[in-house]
């Protein structure tokens, strides 16, 4: 795109249109962050300051003290790994368990009308119900794995099936017309039109089995675990510590989200969702050639 100019003797002059380098943007962003972070954090001080003591509610400088001390105990490192790994288990398990259930379910009416009432019951209990009866048949260390394989996995499971029964039929009839076959229709038809949904649902469950898993392990109390460290300190009314782990899990939670995003991003190469019937079209050949 260009800027026109037009001179007082009618001659008109194109402006090439200055591009934001990255370095601005990446800095922009930046600045709107700290910004509303500096805005909440503002808010929380106030507070702390007129509630006037740490039990019930400490400062940010007492959290973040108190959060710089933890990170110095041994234990503060094999909680959080512990945590992580549990957590990353459940999900990719979910991930995986979502994706060959919804191809299931999506291909066959048998695999639908078998599957989809567990799908339902899944999703209308709650957390608590499946931690609790977990714990009469699981060991409490791989409480938290499964809770975020149950949570994990509808999710992913309802997105990739709704893309995949909502393919664009133009699509599939072209596909029969020049014989792609099924690999070949499932790689250029059916995965760009579902991979949008696909990877959004991969985002909202990181979220959800995030939250789940932290819960689970507040509730099962596995030996090494942070939701351990947030039960002793409620327990033991260290509120500040209690802040003090909150936080790590808020910034564990973002930090995964953003490796996430940023893996998602090198396997699709940053292509706009909207490309998914040029891609097909793509792998279409022309008539011409067909006629050849």
């Amino acid at each position: 795109m260009k800027f026109v100019t037009v001179d007082k003797d009618g001659t008109r002059t194109y402006l090439p249109r200055r591009k934001r380098s990255k370095a601005s943007a990446v800095s922009e962003t930046l600045l709107s962050v700290a910004t509303v972070a500096a805005f909440w954090l503002g808010i929380w001080f106030l507070l702390a300051l007129r509630t006037g003591t740490d039990l019930l509610l400490p400062g940010p400088g007492t959290v973040l003290r108190r959060l710089f001390r933890l990170a110095g105990e041994r234990v503060f490192w094999q909680a959080t790994g512990q945590t992580l790994l549990r957590i990353l288990i459940g999900y990719v398990a979910g991930v995986l368990s979502g994706t060959i259930l919804a191809a299931l379910t999506a291909w066959s009416r048998h695999a639908a009308a078998l599957l989809s009432p567990l799908g339902r019951m899944v999703k209308a209990t709650p957390v608590a119900s499946f931690i609790i009866l977990a714990l009469v048949w699981i060991p409490a260390n791989n409480i938290p794995s499964f809770i975020v394989f149950l949570m994990v996995t509808p999710i992913v499971w309802d997105a990739l099936r709704t893309a995949l029964e909502n393919t664009d039929p133009a699509l599939l009839e072209m596909a029969r017309a020049y014989r792609f076959g099924r690999v070949r229709t499932v790689l250029n038809v059916y995965l760009p039109a579902a991979l949008p949904a696909y990877l959004s649902s991969m985002l909202t469950a990181l979220a959800l089995g995030w939250k789940a898993g932290i819960a689970a392990e507040v509730l099962c109390l596995p030996k090494i675990s942070i939701g351990r460290r947030l039960y002793e300190s409620k327990i033991y009314l260290e509120t500040p510590d209690l802040f003090a782990w909150t936080a790590l899990v808020i910034l564990l939670s973002v930090l995964m989200e953003a490796l996430i995003r940023l893996l998602i991003r090198r396997c699709t190469g940053d292509r706009p969702a909207s490309g998914k019937s040029e891609t097909a079209a793509d792998t279409a050949p022309s008539e011409g050639g067909e006629g050849q």
